[in-house]
């Protein structure tokens, strides 16, 4: 028996779109189930963005090794080079090794003397003293001891507490080289001017990593 248009019309207003029943409240939930997923994957990518930043996984710098440059905060010496000034600035935490770099300086005895070995990518070394007997000194390593770019380590002879007087400064971010490499080498300054002469020099020609031409470190001073 064929119903009225009315009925009819009336009837579709009730249907759900696609022919599909709706429940309000199930759709309530649906959306707030919806909603809470949401908010925990925003919550898990800001969390991944974080552990990568602070991991250094994009720089290469570990989370744990970042540099606190308001560890260098002692006495500044200007080497004047024959390719241009660099400025160091020392740390006041290895009292025994700045002060032995700051007495070789007062002394004269870095006045001169050439950067001896170069290897691009990796740091410059000088001050090797001739004629002049230098005592060994001891390490200090301590707990905050990483060869960034930029930084001055003392160099040794490979074995503990052989440092003297030859220094040198890192071109690049040297901490993770290997693994004994920052537990070898104490680090008691970093350039804070003049870096780009340190990069000339970096930059040098070589053979068996000795300049094929003198560089020189003209004058090493305490600064006021």
């Amino acid at each position: 028996m064929p119903t009225s248009r009315r009925w009819r019309k009336n009837q579709n207003k009730t249907r759900p779109k696609h022919g599909k029943k709706v429940n309000p409240n199930k759709s309530a939930q649906n959306r707030k189930i919806s909603i809470a997923i949401g908010i925990v994957a925003v919550a898990a990518v800001a969390i991944l963005v974080f552990y990568v930043l602070s991991s250094g996984l994009l720089f290469g710098t570990p989370s744990n090794n970042t540099p606190d440059w308001s560890l260098y905060n002692g006495a500044k010496v200007r080497l004047t080079t024959s390719m241009g000034n660099i400025t160091l600035q020392l740390r006041t935490d290895k009292p025994i090794t700045t002060s032995n770099f700051l007495n070789l300086t007062s002394l004269g005895l870095y006045d001169n003397t050439v950067f001896h070995r170069v290897i691009a990518g990796f740091m410059i070394q000088g001050g090797g003293i001739e004629n002049v007997a230098i005592p060994n000194i001891p390490d200090e390593i301590g707990t905050y001891n990483h060869n960034y770019n930029s930084t001055v380590a003392m160099a040794n002879t490979g074995a503990a507490d052989s440092a003297s007087s030859q220094f040198f400064i890192n071109v690049d971010d040297n901490n993770n080289l290997y693994d004994e490499f920052d537990k070898s080498y104490t680090v008691f300054g970093r350039v804070i001017d003049g870096m780009e002469a340190v990069m000339k020099i970096s930059q040098v020609p070589t053979t068996n990593e000795k300049p094929n031409q003198d560089v020189t470190l003209i004058k090493a001073e305490i600064l006021p």
